[in-house]
């Protein structure tokens, strides 16, 4: 197997080599697979220092099962990120490695939008991003840039509209997923609430029940308005959060005092209840 390069350049790998790492990518993690696989996922999320690696096995029936895949996919992945550098673009910030029996894969990469971390990275991994791999002011995304190094590195889940309606244009959750998704929205830490109930926008003759609450795991943060119109009328969260939320297994994760006022100073900063 090829040797990570700890003292590779930026930019130093050519196409080929590029294609190379990719594949061996995909035969150490085939090679960690258990009999009778058939799908499987391996998102690797790197920012400065920070390194999440989630891979899960996916069943027919869409559940996804954790997997367990050696330290040197990590390894590899580092590797490959450093070499795709371009000084014009940067370089990616996660990439999702899908395979399938008997041996087809793809990968993408991304570079423009926040991934959706199981940790929020600390600030200092947003200046070392840019110190590490710099990319033009015109194409550093807002959240990437040097004044959301902040606690803006929280993401706020969206749920109304213009007109104060909850969007429902959104597509729809598997059946099955659906107790397991508002399960986890709603046990996520409570970080702000107020002692009264709002009125249900999309049946507002019931008694107001909609929990006037704010709730973060640590990566995303998401008023209790979310997992109420989930469970009373079927509206998904974004597509976002739902992905995230399945990378995760449905497990709320421990979420420190530090975030936790972190999500505090993002609400209070854009709306109040």
């Amino acid at each position: 197997m090829s040797q990570p390069g700890p003292h590779d350049r930026p930019g130093s790998l050519d196409e080929v080599t590029q294609q190379q790492l990719i594949q061996e990518i995909g035969r150490v993690v085939v090679r960690a697979l258990p009999p009778g696989w058939q799908e499987a996922t391996v998102e690797y999320r790197e920012l400065g220092d920070h390194r999440e690696l989630v891979a899960q096995l996916l069943a027919p029936n869409g559940t996804a099962v954790p997997l367990a895949v050696p330290t040197d996919v990590t390894e590899l992945f580092l590797r490959l990120r450093s070499g795709m550098y371009q000084p014009d673009r940067g370089t990616w910030v996660s990439a999702l490695y899908r395979l399938q029996r008997p041996g087809s894969y793809t990968v993408d990469f991304n570079g423009d939008y926040q991934p959706s971390w199981r940790t929020a990275p600390p600030p200092e991994a947003f200046a070392e991003e840019l110190r590490r791999y710099p990319r033009p002011a015109a194409v550093t995304p807002d959240w990437l840039a040097p004044h959301s190094t902040g606690p803006a590195g929280l993401r706020t889940a969206e749920v109304f509209d213009d007109g104060g309606r909850p969007i429902t244009e959104r597509p729809e959750l598997n059946p099955a997923e659906l107790d397991q998704v508002a399960e986890y929205l709603e046990r996520a830490p409570i970080v702000l609430a107020a002692r009264s109930y709002d009125t249900d926008r999309l049946d507002p003759h019931r008694s107001p029940a909609v929990p006037m609450t704010f709730h973060t795991d640590g990566s995303w943060i998401w008023p209790g308005a979310v997992g109420y119109y989930l469970r009373q009328h079927g509206v998904a969260p974004e597509a976002e959060l739902v992905a995230h939320i399945r990378s995760r297994g449905f497990q709320v994760p421990d979420v420190d005092e530090p975030v936790r006022e972190q999500a505090v100073a993002v609400i209070t900063g854009e709306q109040r209840i």
